[in-house]
């Protein structure tokens, strides 16, 4: 089958799904609606129409776009219409997480699979309430036991929900913490007197105006030339 005929069995798959479809579950399923054809639809037949159906959608004519989110192809809104579709489902489309809910969706998307004790003894507080939140949520799964913990509890990881809720289509698709402490480096703090502040100059270092200088570890160092001045 050409592509360009593949492409509407493809695209009223998603459209009518009520769940993210894998690229191999429309492979099956294009496969078993066309049982009648002597060859068989291939995985890279179906990823290029695939293809085709993102470029597609991604054209400024659409209010919506195709999207690999949640573990498979679905059909999004994009965001620029958010606030118009909010209206249809008023404040439960818009209800928000809670701090201490996204803290601990945290916690278990990055450390994933995790004991409720874990979660707790990185936050510092009771997570009860917060976790049973979560999974009447369906934005976390119990996803086992801890076999090598005494008393075996249970173990938490993130849903498809999770995945979707986000739009991402896996965990791997979460920023790397490396990524975000990247961005969030401290520069040393300078440390002067008042009357010193306005004689800095674009072209003087702030390290040699200063009485002291913070580093990085927050050990309060002795700017040397000041030393000298007064000892002089």
């Amino acid at each position: 089958m050409e592509i360009n005929n593949l492409i509407p069995h493809i695209e009223a798959l998603i459209f009518a799904s009520d769940k993210p479809l894998a690229t191999l579950e429309i492979v099956e399923l294009v496969n078993h609606a066309l049982g009648f054809m002597e060859e068989k639809i291939s995985l890279d037949q179906v990823e290029s129409a695939i293809e085709g159906i993102v470029e597609k959608y991604n054209s400024e004519f659409y209010p919506f776009e195709v999207k690999e989110s949640g573990g498979g192809w679905q059909f999004l809104t994009k965001k620029e219409y958010h606030k118009t579709i909010a209206q249809l489902n008023g404040d439960k489309f818009l209800k928000k997480l809670s701090g201490a809910a996204l803290e601990t969706l945290a916690i278990i998307a990055y450390k994933q699979p995790i004991t409720k004790g874990e979660i707790e003894a990185i936050r510092g507080v009771n997570s009860d309430y917060t976790v049973q939140r979560l999974l009447e949520k369906e934005l976390i799964i119990i996803s086992g036991r801890n076999e090598k913990l005494p008393g075996h509890p249970l173990v938490y990881s993130t849903s498809r929900n999770f995945m979707d809720y986000f739009g991402i289509n896996s965990a791997d698709d979460l920023p790397k913490i490396r990524e975000v402490l990247a961005e969030q480096l401290v520069e040393p703090t300078y440390i002067g007197q008042p009357e010193q502040k306005n004689e800095i100059s674009n072209e003087t270092p702030a390290a040699e105006n200063s009485a002291f200088i913070v580093g990085e570890n927050g050990e309060l160092i002795v700017n040397d030339d000041e030393e000298s001045d007064e000892d002089s």
